[in-house]
C-alpha cells in the first residue's frame, strides 16, 4: 500500500463536509499537484490537535524555541475540491524530528483485515514511520515546521468546536430536528414541537 509523504505540505488542514450532527471530518494534504484526502472521527481530529500542542510545548520546554517557530497565518479555506477519500483512518503517530526541527504526523488506514484475523494469542505489532507502508493499510505522513504545526492545531480545534451547541442544561449535543433533555424528564414545551 503506498505511503502518501509530503515533506513539506503546500497545505494540511483537517475539515469538515455536511451539517453539523452529521459531519465527515478529513485531514487533506496538498502538495505537487496532489491532494490526498483521510476521514478520521471528530475525536481523532481534538486529541491529535491537543497533542500537537502538548508536543511542542514539551519541545519548547526541552530544548528552548525551535527555528521556524512562528505561527503562521491562520487558513479558513474550505477543503480542496474534489474531495475524494482515500483512507479511513485507524491509527494515528506523532512525533518531533530533533534534526530537521518538523513535527511529523503520520495517519494509518483503519486495518479492516486485522480484525476478521485477529487472535489473542497472534497481535500484529504496529509499526509507525516506517519506510513502507503496512501491506494492508495506506499511509498519509506529513512533515510540518512547528509554525505550521501550530496553525494546523488551531484550525483543528475550531473545526471541532464548530459543530452543534450543546445543551445548557444536560451538556448534550442540542440536535436542529428538537431536543429531549434528561435533565427536564423528556418535558418539551410546546414551542419547540
Amino acid at each position: 500500500m503506498p505511503v502518501f509523504q509530503f515533506n513539506p505540505p503546500e497545505r494540511f488542514v483537517a475539515g469538515t463536509v455536511g451539517q453539523p450532527g452529521d459531519r465527515t471530518f478529513f485531514l487533506q494534504a496538498v502538495g505537487e499537484g496532489r491532494i490526498t484526502s483521510a476521514v478520521l472521527e471528530k475525536a481523532q481530529v481534538e486529541a491529535l490537535a491537543t497533542r500537537i500542542e502538548e508536543l511542542l510545548e514539551e519541545v519548547h520546554r526541552r530544548f528552548g524555541s525551535p527555528p521556524e517557530d512562528v505561527v503562521e497565518p491562520e487558513d479558513e479555506d474550505p477543503l480542496e475540491q474534489p474531495i475524494e477519500q482515500d483512507f479511513r483512518v485507524g491509527t494515528l503517530a506523532l512525533a518531533w524530528d530533533a534534526e530537521a526541527a518538523r513535527v511529523i504526523i503520520e495517519a494509518q488506514e483503519i486495518d479492516e483485515t486485522a480484525a476478521e484475523d485477529l487472535v489473542e494469542d497472534d497481535e500484529e505489532e504496529l509499526e509507525v514511520f516506517a519506510e513502507e507502508a503496512p501491506a494492508h493499510r495506506d499511509v498519509l505522513r506529513v512533515y510540518l515546521t512547528p509554525g505550521a504545526a501550530r496553525a494546523f492545531a488551531a484550525r483543528a480545534l475550531k473545526v471541532v468546536s464548530a459543530g452543534r451547541p450543546d445543551c445548557p442544561l444536560c451538556g448534550r449535543p442540542l440536535d436542529p430536528a428538537g431536543h429531549v433533555c434528561p435533565r427536564q424528564n423528556g418535558y418539551r414545551p410546546d414551542s419547540l414541537v
